[in-house]
């Protein structure tokens, strides 16, 4: 077991709110093996440790070079994840990811298939990016791209093609089965995978004065940023089945099982916890205290943020530095600004 940081943990995994302070301390192993210690140092890196499957954590022992593309590959998804949520009321707090990545082949709703397919996403992001930088013995870049193209149109495929195939196979997780928990276990990781392999074409043109007579084009992974959208979008239409499988999946709802079932849909089992109030004992914090936004009618607006409790309205003030001018020879003068902002806070 990890010994509890000396302060409470701050950066992307772990915000440094009092209402968090105990998620913190709990968090700590995981933000250290990302990276991110209490006194703001690197932590030796292992591969026991969330997000890794057993097959991943006996490959990743295998190949220790492996450690620093897996540490970031989980930083992305966790930070991208939080990016995604952040207005929401499951906000992606890192008490509850730690607990859905321990035991998501238990755990079978939303926010477990969100996670396992981001973090998988990340992890083949991370490795393929390893691969083409040159810091990995067994990949490179993708070798079917360095010759052919379109001569008539003036371009060939050249430069360092990212070649995800490595990083696919390292991110299967090998789960298998014919239950519930195992079948959308599986399914998690090839959404993931299906997010990652979104690939766009770059090009640099070659010419007298920029003319772009010739272009030399290469494919290159999408920003994470567009791949956890896309991962969103499965997750805002993920289909709940049935934790009953008889011969193929089938939709919970009776009335919606005509409706097929894509490759590529998200799947859960079971339905998400009370995210509104603070539970301990699974370690949900609960909406109160959370800022809200009051004129907004999307899920950060108060009404829908604070479950219909209300929200608290206090006035924070604000001193910076305005209206900065250079003073010849040589400092700066500036104004001392003074505003007023409301802040709305769910009850």
């Amino acid at each position: 077991r990890c010994a509890p940081p000396a302060t409470v943990l701050l950066g992307p995994c772990c915000p440094g709110s009092r209402r968090r302070a105990a998620a913190a301390r709990r968090g700590g192993c995981f933000c250290r093996w990302l990276g991110i210690a209490a006194a703001g140092g690197p932590e030796k890196p292992g591969c026991a440790s969330p997000p890794l499957s057993r097959r991943q954590q006996e490959l990743c022992k295998q190949k220790p070079e492996l450690v620093p593309a897996i540490r970031e590959g989980a930083r992305l998804g966790l930070q991208e994840c939080r990016s995604q949520f952040r207005h929401e009321r499951w906000d992606c707090p890192l008490e509850i990811m730690m607990e859905l990545l321990k035991f998501r082949l238990k755990l079978g709703h939303f926010e477990s298939a969100f996670i396992s397919a981001v973090t998988t996403a990340g992890l083949v992001h991370s490795v393929t990016r390893s691969c083409s930088a040159g810091n990995m013995t067994e990949c490179s870049c993708d070798t079917n791209l360095r010759h052919g193209g379109s001569a008539s149109e003036g371009w060939h495929w050249g430069g360092c093609s990212d070649d995800i195939h490595y990083g696919m196979s390292f991110s299967t997780n090998g789960a298998s089965g014919k239950n519930s928990t195992k079948v959308t276990n599986a399914n998690m990781y090839k959404v993931g995978i299906r997010a990652a392999k979104l690939m766009s074409v770059d090009c640099r043109c070659h010419g007298v004065s920029g003319s772009c007579a010739v272009k030399t084009c290469w494919k290159t992974m999408s920003s994470f940023e567009k791949i956890g959208r896309f991962l969103k979008d499965k997750y805002e239409n993920s289909i709940q089945i049935s934790d009953r499988l008889k011969k193929k999946l089938r939709r919970k709802e009776k009335s919606q099982r005509k409706i097929p079932i894509g490759k590529e849909d998200l799947l859960y089992v079971n339905k998400s916890p009370n995210y509104c109030v603070e539970d301990q004992k699974l370690g949900i914090p609960g909406t109160q205290g959370r800022e809200c936004n009051r004129t907004s009618e999307g899920p950060e607006g108060c009404n829908l943020l604070c479950c219909g409790r209300g929200y608290n309205t206090h006035v924070v003030r604000h001193v910076e530095r305005c209206e900065c001018k250079f003073v010849w020879c040589c400092y700066v003068r500036c104004r001392r600004c003074e505003t007023m902002t409301d802040v709305h806070t769910c009850k």
